[in-house]
């Protein structure tokens, strides 16, 4: 038996051919999208550069797939997803999740427990025993996604340019973000932000930069960081209490945890002081893996998918 499982999130996609056994027979990667930034259009290339060649690789028919999906947490924002997925492979049984389930699947599998996810977006996610699930964040990049790459990204521009203005203190971000860039004046920055740059993503990428400026002790940096890790924190501890779950493993997971072994730091010291019963990890395993687990499951007819609760 064969399945795919899926990983798209704002920044990269990765698909995974695997059988029965979870052997990975092959592995797809290409460029990332969301519904959010870029539309239904964006969101069909990103799934066809991965799908098409995983699927010319299968020497027998494929029995399911799954997709975990950053900013796809609604009916209407599953079907689309769904549909271009059947669309692409002629295979009905294509389950579409959140890409924090399947980073939860992939450390923890069934179990009980919380992830925070800082990529180009953030979210909190987490499942009790019951089958319960809650969320925090994962708002898109427009109203929320506190603490995501794309938030600490546009940080650091914001602090860049009150520097040039004498608004804000001089940050070692500037040389860092003029670089980045290929300009000489912060002036020059608004040609290449607001029309340049097109997707979230391109945002998220100057993160890495505020983690080197940090680590080599600009203040501005570290009070980035040091909020980011504030926003992260109190995204958990809500679905921590929306749950119950006050003695569970938290994972970490996301390129900007990865690149910032200080955000990394900080997220940690704080949840283990508000929730000191709870273990927290960086992910090790790539979430990709949990898209697996969940397509097998599906093609065996034994998937159960959290529920959440509807608030008041």
């Amino acid at each position: 038996m064969l399945v795919l499982g899926i990983d798209v999130g704002g920044t990269k996609a990765v698909c995974w051919l695997s059988n029965e056994r979870r052997d990975v027979i092959a592995d797809m990667r290409g460029v990332g999208a969301t519904l959010q930034a870029g539309g239904e259009a964006a969101v069909e290339s990103a799934l066809r550069q991965v799908i098409v060649p995983a699927v010319r690789v299968a020497r027998e028919p494929i029995s399911a797939i799954c997709v975990g999906m950053a900013g796809v947490d609604r009916a209407n924002e599953a079907g689309t997803v769904r549909a271009i997925v059947e669309r692409l492979t002629h295979i009905p049984a294509v389950l579409v999740v959140n890409d924090a389930l399947i980073a939860l699947e992939a450390g923890i599998e069934s179990a009980p427990g919380i992830v925070v996810v800082a990529g180009t977006g953030s979210i909190a996610y987490g499942r009790d025993a019951g089958g319960r699930a809650a969320r925090a964040g994962g708002w898109g990049y427009v109203l929320g996604d506190e603490g995501s790459g794309y938030w600490i990204g546009r940080q650091a521009l914001q602090a860049v340019v009150r520097a040039a203005d004498g608004r804000g203190a001089a940050t070692a971000l500037t040389p860092l973000v003029l670089e980045h860039f290929g300009v000489k004046r912060a002036q020059d920055l608004v040609q290449e932000v607001y029309f340049r740059l097109t997707q979230p993503s391109a945002i998220a990428g100057l993160s890495a930069l505020v983690s080197t400026a940090a680590a080599e002790g600009d203040s501005i940096a570290t009070t980035i960081l040091d909020a980011s890790a504030a926003e992260l924190t109190t995204a958990a501890l809500a679905v921590a209490a929306q749950l119950k779950l006050d003695a569970c493993p938290v994972l970490l997971s996301g390129g900007v945890f990865r690149s910032s072994p200080r955000l990394m730091s900080c997220v940690t010291a704080r949840l283990n002081e508000a929730l000191p019963q709870v273990s927290v990890e960086l992910l090790k395993e790539e979430p990709v893996s949990g898209a697996v687990r969940l397509a097998l499951a599906l093609a065996e007819g034994r998937a159960a998918i959290p529920q959440y609760e509807t608030r008041a």
